[in-house]
């Protein structure tokens, strides 16, 4: 994700103004795999209440042992009962449950499906929450109307985005 700013960044600090549990808490936002003492001490130097990993749409591990680097990570910050988000890309949904970060009740995963073009698709358009195959993990189909998730209460524009500070 390229984002104004945010050239070479490894982490910065605001506030979260996603629509998430976490919505209004003071973040440190970790961009890719970072060293764990430096996160901490930031985190705790910027007097942040919250940690959202994978900031910038860097989340998307390829194999086993940059998947064991995210782990380790993020599991210490878990453990110590600091609440954290991980952004998940829609190709990392079938592999993540070995992670055993849904264990935790102060991780939020971040499920994102990006739709480009939102608002051109017609009234009638529906998001349908499916399964891998027939009845393989999942007790059925849910089907959400695309126009009713555009509920204004959980938009967040782009100019919210822009009172982040990079701190390194």
């Amino acid at each position: 994700m390229e984002r104004l700013g945010h050239e070479n960044v490894k982490w910065f600090v605001g506030t979260e103004v996603e629509h998430t549990p976490a919505y209004g808490k003071k973040t440190l936002f970790v961009v890719g795999i970072q060293d764990t003492v430096g996160i901490k001490e930031a985190y705790e130097k910027q007097g942040c209440e919250h940690i959202f990993f994978g900031a910038n749409h860097t989340y998307d591990p390829k194999g086993d042992e940059e998947l064991g680097e995210w782990t380790f990570m993020i599991l210490p910050f878990l453990q110590d009962g600091i609440q954290c988000t991980l952004d998940i890309p829609v190709s990392q949904f079938e592999d993540f449950h070995g992670s055993g970060y849904c264990e935790y009740y102060n991780f939020i995963p971040q499920l994102r499906i990006s739709i480009p073009f939102v608002d051109m698709w017609n009234y009638n358009t529906m998001i349908k929450i499916d399964d891998l195959d027939f009845n393989a993990t999942n007790p059925g189909v849910w089907t959400h109307s695309l126009h009713a998730l555009k509920d204004r209460t959980k938009f967040t524009a782009w100019s919210e985005y822009s009172n982040d500070e990079v701190i390194k």
